[in-house]
């Protein structure tokens, strides 16, 4: 199947059945997920895999989160939940939004990659996702956010997954517009004033530089003819 096949193919399946990806296939799907457009390759994500009383100690945090008496069963839709986690690092070069969409990059990377190996999956979220119960629950640090959790398991025989309408590409797919405010015009000007200014600075700092590197030398040839 061709990238562009898995991408028309993939659908989100709201129930799957009981059996899930093990580590290691998950583990090659992972690698190949990573692979998403990264700036400064800083990797400001990572992935939390649940499975078994995993997702019972995640419906308790829910329940801590929403107020309720009862563990939240919804952890318990899937064999398998993999909890999507922004992990930013510090850079002067990368703003934080930036790294969000690198996290939810490789989240969606993976969804198609399991869907291809044909398993259902399906991105889940709640107002609960960003709650501190939650959170401390995932062993997030300061600098981590929780973007929500893959739910993964087998495709069920006989249930079709959810549906999606066609995308208008026509639509979403434009061009600048074919005028321009009348702003627009002013900024050449003053962009041109911006750059000769510039390059006066960056003239006087050269001239500078080389009067200071010429007195040094002089310096120097004086050291040598007059010695003490």
């Amino acid at each position: 199947m061709s990238a562009l096949d898995a991408v028309r193919a993939r659908q989100s399946w709201s129930k799957v059945g009981d059996t899930a990806p093990g580590r290691e296939e998950l583990l090659a799907l992972v690698a190949a997920a990573g692979r998403v457009a990264d700036h400064s390759s800083l990797r400001p994500w990572r992935l939390i895999e649940l499975r078994g009383a995993d997702r019972e100690a995640l419906g308790a945090a829910i329940a801590q989160a929403q107020g309720d008496d009862s563990p939240s069963t919804k952890p318990l839709r899937a064999p398998l939940l993999i909890a999507v986690v922004a992990s930013y690092q510090p850079s002067e070069k990368v703003p934080r939004w930036e790294q969000e969409a690198v996290a939810s990059g490789v989240a969606h990377v993976l969804s198609l990659l399991l869907d291809e190996a044909g398993w259902g999956v399906i991105w889940r979220t709640g107002h609960y996702t960003r709650s501190h119960p939650v959170a401390a629950m995932h062993g997030l640090a300061d600098d981590e956010e929780l973007l929500g959790w893959l739910y993964v398991g087998d495709k069920p025989p006989g249930k079709s997954p959810g549906r999606r309408k066609a995308v208008d590409a026509r639509r979403l797919l434009t061009r600048l517009p074919s005028t321009q405010p009348a702003v627009a015009a002013a900024e050449p000007a003053e962009n041109e004033k911006k750059a000769e200014a510039n390059a006066e600075k960056k003239s006087a700092k050269k001239a500078k530089k080389k009067a200071k590197k010429a007195a040094k030398k002089a310096k120097k040839k004086a050291a040598k003819e007059n010695p003490a």
